[in-house]
């Protein structure tokens, strides 16, 4: 058995593809009205979709799970992330955990957590 991908559940489709290639180069692969499989493994699906499929509520920010991404250079990072979208909510900013890896975690435009840091 082989992971293929993670799906996160959006409200504007169009936006969320725009958000990640912006801040993580993440390109279109395949767009299926609705559905949209991009690089890395990242597929987008419509709320609306989503929906229809579990019959129940969505829950941004639930923080049960995040997406992670490295960075070396993670100031210029956070120059990007603050300049291409000055209104993103933070869960924390940059911070070093005990072990010096420096981290920050921040929702996506839908509430699902991502955290960006150093590599380890």
């Amino acid at each position: 058995m082989k992971l293929k991908s993670i799906l996160l559940v959006v409200k504007d489709i169009e936006k969320s593809r725009k958000f990640y290639h912006d801040l993580f180069g993440i390109d279109l692969v395949v767009d299926n009205d609705g559905n949209m499989i991009l690089t890395e493994g990242l597929v987008l699906q419509d709320e609306k979709i989503w929906k229809s499929f579990l019959n129940r509520d969505i829950m941004p920010k639930s923080n049960s799970c995040e997406l992670y991404f490295e960075e070396q250079d993670i100031e210029a990072f956070i120059d990007k992330l603050e300049k291409l979208y000055p209104s993103i909510e933070y869960v924390n900013r940059l911070m070093t955990h005990s072990w010096g890896q420096r981290v920050i975690r921040f929702y996506d435009l839908d509430g699902n957590l991502i955290e960006v840091g150093t590599p380890v």
